[in-house]
């Protein structure tokens, strides 16, 4: 298990996180935002602009072991429902430090989880890098099998 962080530490490492991902925005042309929620968790809402897909945005949620990472990728599928999941699963076996998963409604989603003592600018950048780019790899080809008659017409 994770080591426990105190409610200082995490703080501190939440306005790290602040100044990261603000000195990233500049840095990146593909991110259009980066906000901060308004609830109870400690989350940031990153969203880029893709070229598959018109927009990605990224949760990252900070807790007292862990950064969670997540990205919506795309409704549940219309039809050939297994299939698409098959396809997941398999798609599931090459990624590192991400995987697509169920959620709410049968959505489609990219998700990960880094332990605090490894998080610094260079793993957001790269946990940004990675859910970005798998987005934009799989997402047309996701929707044409979940979604196929859609794309037959």
């Amino acid at each position: 298990m994770t080591e426990l962080w105190g409610a200082d530490e995490v703080h501190e490492l939440e306005h790290h996180i602040d100044g990261w991902l603000a000195s990233i925005r500049t840095e990146i042309p593909q991110i259009l935002a980066v906000d901060r929620g308004d609830d109870d968790e400690v989350r940031w809402y990153v969203r880029l602009r893709g070229e598959e897909k018109d927009f990605t945005t990224i949760w990252l949620t900070l807790r007292q072991r862990t950064l969670r990472y997540e990205t919506y990728v795309m409704p549940a599928p219309e039809e050939n429902q297994a299939a698409l999941f098959e396809h997941l699963l398999r798609r599931n076996e090459r990624l590192v430090g991400a995987h697509f998963s169920i959620g709410i409604e049968d959505a489609v989603f990219l998700r990960g989880e880094l332990p605090l003592r490894l998080v610094d600018e260079a793993e957001l950048d790269r946990v940004i890098g990675t859910l970005f780019g798998i987005v934009e790899q799989t997402f047309q080809g996701l929707l044409r099998i979940g979604f196929a008659s859609r794309f037959a017409r």
